[in-house]
């Protein structure tokens, strides 16, 4: 089960014109936590896998990820209680928050072992509902750890042409989510393309778009 989907390229989301909100990409591993009720924070994992988030569970986590063996406990430190504080004001009895893990060193989805962590939230799914529109995430969230907002407008060429050649200051790209309809892309810059192509050779596309 892939439980956050893979988002198109803007070329290929076939959305240019419509408003959006872009949000930087940080380049880090997408992780996930569960959230119900009178409950509270009960399991985690990546975007492939889930575990219970119990001493055990844990211990299973680290055992299959080592390099994001610290995710839950950065999580439960900087963010379980604030993001869990907002949801119980939520008309909602569960919810899954996504996060993205990274250190400064953080590229591709490798992690540097002796380098401080974080986690930075960027999409909250409810039942029945996709994602948490664009507009409501930022004024619901915003006085937490989420991303830099980068740009509000039309997504048009212009933008992403100006998003590839760096003249937004981001590392990666950035992800646009709609402010019509549940959608969303991702624009990625051409350095961080030839970085890919630099440390990964033949198998930079894996990180491309």
């Amino acid at each position: 089960m892939l439980y956050y989907p893979k988002m198109p390229s803007s070329e290929k989301a076939l959305v240019l014109g419509e408003r959006c909100i872009a949000f930087e990409k940080l380049d880090g591993t997408n992780l996930h936590f569960c959230w119900e009720r009178g409950f509270g924070w009960h399991a985690f994992g990546t975007r492939r896998d889930r575990f219970n988030l119990t001493e055990h569970g844990i211990a299973e986590f680290a055992n299959a990820h080592p390099e994001l063996a610290e995710a839950a406990e950065v999580f439960q430190a900087t963010l379980a209680a604030g993001l869990g504080d907002v949801l119980e004001g939520y008309e909602t009895d569960e919810a899954t928050a996504f996060c993205e893990f990274l250190g400064q060193g953080s590229f591709a989805g490798q992690h540097k072992t002796n380098e401080p962590k974080r986690l930075i939230f960027f999409d909250l799914a409810l039942p029945r509902e996709a994602f948490v529109a664009p507009e409501n995430f930022v004024k619901a969230f915003g006085h937490l750890p989420i991303p830099r907002i980068v740009y509000r407008g039309k997504l048009t060429g212009q933008f992403t042409d100006d998003m590839r050649k760096g003249k937004f200051g981001v590392a990666e790209g950035v992800v646009c989510k709609g402010l019509k309809g549940d959608w969303r892309c991702k624009v990625k810059t051409n350095a961080y393309r030839e970085r890919l192509k630099a440390s990964l050779g033949a198998d930079w596309e894996s990180g491309w778009e």
